[in-house]
C-alpha cells in the first residue's frame, strides 16, 4: 500500500504523540511515600542524592517542593485562564515541568550551571534546579537549607517578594508553605528508615531500574 505525502503527515500527527506518551515517565504510584517513589524509580533517588551533595539541600525538602509544584507530573502546567468565563485562554505563567520553573528562571539556571541542555521534563534536571534555587535563596536571603517552609515561600515569590514579605497577603500560599514543610518532615522520617536499603550503586536494581 502506498501513502501520499499528505496521508503520511496525518499519520505522523497521530502516531508521534502516542510514541512520545509511551516513553514518558508516569507519576509514581504512591507519591506520599518517598521510599516507594525511589524504589519505583531508582534513578530519581540518585538524582536527588546528587543534588543534595551539590547544593546541600535535604532530599526531603527538594522532593516536597516538587510534590506540591507538579505532583511529579513531567508536563505539568498552570491551568489556562478563561475568556468570558468559558473560553480556554492563555496560561498565567510559563511555569512548566516537574519543578514548575518559568522560562526566565530556567534560563538563569542554565546560565549559572552551564547545563544548557537541561530540560524541565527531565527529573534529574528538575531536582537539580530545585536544589540550585534553594541554595541560592539560602545564600541571598539567609534561609536555612533545611527550612522547607521559608524556602518554598522564596521559591514561589522570588528574592524580591520574599524580602518584601508579599506572601503575607496570600493566605493560600502560607497554608501551602505549611503543607510543604509537613511533607518534607514526613519524607525525612520515611527516608531515614529506608535509605540504607536503597541501592548502593547506580545499578542496584538491575533491569527494574527506571
Amino acid at each position: 500500500m502506498k501513502f501520499q505525502g499528505s496521508n503520511l503527515k496525518l499519520i505522523a500527527l497521530f502516531i508521534v504523540p502516542l510514541i512520545l506518551t509511551g516513553c514518558a515517565t508516569a507519576p509514581p504510584q504512591n507519591i506520599n511515600n518517598i521510599c516507594s517513589i525511589f524504589r519505583e524509580y531508582p534513578k530519581w533517588y540518585w538524582a536527588a542524592k546528587d543534588s543534595r551533595k551539590k547544593w546541600g539541600v535535604p532530599i526531603s525538602t527538594q522532593m516536597a517542593i516538587i510534590y506540591y509544584e507538579s505532583h511529579f507530573r513531567y508536563d505539568a502546567q498552570p491551568p489556562r485562564t478563561t475568556l468570558l468565563g468559558f473560553i480556554p485562554w492563555s496560561r498565567p505563567t510559563s511555569a512548566y515541568g516537574y519543578a514548575q520553573a518559568t522560562d526566565g528562571t530556567w534560563a538563569a539556571y542554565q546560565r549559572a550551571t552551564g547545563n544548557t541542555s537541561a530540560s524541565r521534563t527531565d527529573f534529574a534536571d528538575a531536582i537539580d534546579f530545585v536544589g540550585w534555587y534553594a541554595n541560592r535563596s539560602s545564600s541571598r536571603l539567609g534561609i536555612a537549607r533545611n527550612n522547607a517552609y521559608s524556602l518554598y515561600l522564596a521559591y514561589h515569590e522570588g528574592d524580591g517578594g520574599y524580602r518584601s514579605r508579599s506572601y503575607l497577603k496570600k493566605r493560600w500560599l502560607l497554608d501551602k508553605a505549611h503543607q510543604v514543610r509537613n511533607k518534607a518532615n514526613s519524607y525525612y522520617s520515611q527516608l531515614i528508615r529506608c535509605e540504607s536499603s536503597l541501592p548502593k550503586n547506580r545499578g542496584g536494581f538491575g533491569k527494574n531500574q527506571k
